[in-house]
């Protein structure tokens, strides 16, 4: 199931990051060449930039690989060492849902509620933030199924 999830979210991000730079190579050519810069690329770069933060950070928390000073994890083994990351991984699914999933739910409806469109794309921005709670909710998957397999060789 994890490795599913990681292929599709590698998939997705490659995908945006693809659109993401022809989105800015053609603002620069537009720009530059044409004399005539396109309107919506700026905003489409901006909300592109968001899905790929986002759902980057969720992918690279599956990893392991997120930015963390992990000094006192390193001088301890064995079952302190398991403790502790549960409780960090605990920390980081808690902030997730609190933040992420609650407080992007409401910020998703709140933006259709209002009927919040983006100025240059009409884009509703409830689309925009979406990726907050889906994010949210992959990075909880992976703290949970991180520490319920967390391998300690010391």
């Amino acid at each position: 199931m994890r490795q599913k999830i990681d292929k599709i979210i590698e998939i997705v991000l490659v995908a945006l990051m693809s659109i993401l730079v022809i989105d800015v190579l053609w603002q620069v050519f537009s720009r530059y060449v044409l004399s005539a810069p396109s309107s919506f690329t700026d905003e489409l770069a901006g909300f592109l930039l968001i899905w790929v933060g986002l759902l980057g950070s969720a992918y690279v928390a599956g990893k392991n690989e997120h930015l963390a000073i992990d000094l006192l994890l390193q001088k301890m083994k064995g079952m302190k060492k398991r403790r502790l990351q549960i409780i960090i991984n605990s920390i980081v699914g808690l902030f997730a849902l609190f933040v992420m999933v609650v407080g992007g739910v409401w910020l998703v409806y709140t933006r259709f509620y209002l009927g919040v469109n983006s100025a240059a794309l009409a884009l509703p921005l409830g689309y925009v933030y979406l990726v907050v709670p889906v994010s949210g909710l992959l990075i909880i998957y992976y703290s949970i199924d991180n520490s319920l397999n967390l391998n300690i060789e010391d």
